[in-house]
């Protein structure tokens, strides 16, 4: 089969431009995936953000006394039973939130300061504001 010369220049053009085409898509692929990228990053960011005010800084020091949340007692039927056991006595204060508390001189082990909460020993006493209404609509 014979092709002219003109059929040859053709064909060729016809290549640099699926060429150029081709080369197109792949940039605007790249471009694709390095926004997807960036908008994980801005996501994972975001949620960071979020989820480090959902969580409270608590701070014990040595001698204060603490309740521990038991995790267990959740699953059981003793609706009624407390879920925080306790008052321990915090001896130490580790690195990254971990506690040292005692139950009594013997026994002593190390919990997440987020199972931790104060204790307060009685109730809290508040004021209380009384309103008198004199002219009541009936």
């Amino acid at each position: 089969m014979y092709l002219s010369a003109w059929a040859v220049k053709e064909i060729n053009l016809d290549l640099e431009v699926v060429d150029e085409a081709r080369l197109h898509q792949l940039n605007e692929l790249d471009e694709l995936r390095h926004e997807a990228y960036e908008n994980h990053k801005l996501y994972k960011e975001q949620t960071k953000k979020f989820n480090d005010k959902i969580i409270e800084k608590r701070e014990f020091h040595v001698g204060d006394k603490v309740l521990l949340y038991n995790s267990r007692l959740r699953l059981s039927l003793e609706q009624l039973k407390s879920k925080w056991s306790g008052p321990f006595v915090v001896t130490n204060v580790k690195a990254h939130g971990a506690v040292e508390v005692a139950k009594s001189a013997g026994t002593k082990f190390k919990v997440n300061g987020q199972r931790l909460k104060l204790y307060y020993k009685g109730a809290f006493i508040c004021q209380v504001e009384i309103i008198y209404f004199d002219d009541a609509p009936l």
